[in-house]
């Protein structure tokens, strides 16, 4: 029985990759700071805040699959900063479509818990 948001494959899965995505970012040109940089460090940490606030939600379906849904947006715009990592240079090909991978993976996980939430609820009549 999964005890807490960090127990959830989805969330290492993301978590992994937002360090992976932190790893790499730090080689960025200094003028990518407050933009590409930014960005990209963000949406990819907050797939991994909302599935945490997704999960203390889960007593109303509505509530759980909205905060699933805010983190399959991330995951899809971060794959968006991943594209333009790899077209600026700032990420090898291989790189870029290793972690777009990545992120695709967990949009697939996201969208199977959006998609089936019931088991995830803490109780079973939510609205």
């Amino acid at each position: 029985m999964i005890q807490s948001h960090e127990e959830l494959e989805v969330y290492k899965l993301a978590f992994d990759a937002a360090m992976k995505i932190f790893d790499v970012s730090k080689k960025f040109p200094r003028e990518e700071i407050y933009s590409l940089t930014d960005q990209i460090r963000r949406s990819s940490r907050s797939v991994c805040s909302n599935v945490a606030e997704a999960w203390r939600k889960r007593r109303y379906k509505a509530a759980f699959v909205s905060k699933l849904n805010d983190a399959e947006a991330e995951a899809a715009e971060t794959q968006v900063w991943i594209r333009f990592s790899v077209k600026c240079n700032y990420l090898s090909s291989e790189t870029g479509q290793e972690l777009y991978n990545s992120f695709d993976h967990i949009i697939g996980k996201l969208v199977n818990m959006i998609n089936k939430p019931e088991p995830w609820l803490l109780l079973r009549s939510n609205k």
